[in-house]
């Protein structure tokens, strides 16, 4: 892709998502939505083969049919209660219609299966961004409208989200894959507490793309596509590696890490909020996020690949760490002494 092309699409990307989550109006947010659909779809099937071009359609069609949707349920509202604002969505078909809707978007469970597939068909920067940048609109949308949504509906989602994403990666062994399940369990954790506090919503948000981004960018520099390609890491950088490991323990949510943080409040208000039963679900769950994230990380710091004399191995190239990097990765590994400041 060349560079004026991809500068157009990045400023696409970030037009529509202004638009949408600046808008008051659902015709606007609608275009918006639809500007970020049109400008990953040339992106996806940029390497020219049937698995990309499968991805693009794939996404092309999980999207067009979640913006029509939307608009759908916009038009219902509009007809029954005459007004196009965002935040008077009194109507219940509307609402109903409008979280299935996001949950296509989004990529939650059980409308999840177009995600893994369309990562997988495309490139790591754009599986980054279709993990990360993508995820900012339609959570806009329900910041904007979860007064009006169905609590029920948005706890059942994010419920079968996170046992899905779990147990979904158990068996994966491309990293896109896993990544693209991860995302389902860390979504699926925002919307179980998005009826009850937006504001720990919005941290869990905050948290996971700050985490992805970083694991995403560290796949990219060791150029690691499968599971068996994090065996070679080691060659290239021990301490890019060592990140690795302790990113990957971040994402499964173990106590000393950042990942610690949105877990530990989502737990603490739903025990709060008498829903016992949700958050042992939703605890026993990540257990299955922590095994795949505990096997990445085996593999990637514990292990060689069998005859190293045979296996083609990566040089130690002293591959560029920038100040960028470092900053991300001790922002998703040391955040938790600040955990007392955000609950005030």
């Amino acid at each position: 892709m060349s560079p004026a092309i991809f500068m157009i699409m990045l400023s696409s990307l970030a037009t529509g998502t202004i638009i949408t989550m600046s808008s008051h109006h659902w015709l606007f947010a609608w275009i918006g939505l639809e500007l970020n659909t049109l400008a990953m779809i040339p992106a996806i099937s940029t390497l020219h083969n049937p698995r990309s071009t499968e991805a693009a359609t794939k996404y092309f069609l999980t999207q067009a049919s979640a913006s029509a949707l939307i608009l759908f349920s916009s038009m219902t509202n509009a007809w029954q209660t005459g007004t196009w604002d965002i935040i008077n969505l009194s109507s219940t078909p509307a609402h109903i219609m409008l979280t299935l809707a996001l949950a296509m978007k989004l990529g939650l469970a059980p409308m999840h299966f177009w995600l893994p597939e369309v990562l997988q068909g495309s490139t790591m920067t754009i599986a980054l961004i279709i993990s990360t940048w993508q995820k900012l609109a339609p959570m806009a949308l329900i910041y904007m409208t979860i007064n009006n949504l169905s609590t029920t509906i948005l706890i059942s989602l994010g419920l079968s989200s996170t046992i899905i994403g779990g147990w979904g990666g158990l068996n994966q062994t491309q990293t896109r894959k896993i990544m693209a399940y991860s995302s389902i369990a860390h979504l699926g954790w925002m919307l179980s507490i998005s009826s009850i506090m937006t504001n720990i919503m919005l941290l869990n948000l905050t948290i996971y793309l700050i985490l992805t981004m970083t694991m995403f960018y560290l796949l990219i520099m060791t150029q690691s596509k499968t599971i068996q390609d994090t065996m070679t890491t080691w060659t290239l950088s021990p301490m890019m590696t060592s990140t690795v490991m302790i990113l990957l323990l971040s994402l499964g949510g173990l106590p000393p890490l950042t990942g610690f943080i949105p877990k530990w409040l989502i737990l603490n208000e739903l025990i709060t909020q008498n829903l016992i039963l949700l958050a042992s679900i939703m605890m026993m769950a990540t257990l299955l996020s922590l095994f795949f994230y505990l096997r990445l990380t085996y593999t990637t710091t514990l292990t060689l690949p069998p005859n190293t004399t045979q296996t083609k191995l990566k040089w130690r190239l002293k591959p560029n760490f920038p100040q960028l990097i470092m900053l991300m990765s001790s922002t998703s590994t040391l955040l938790l002494p600040m955990t007392p400041m955000i609950m005030l």
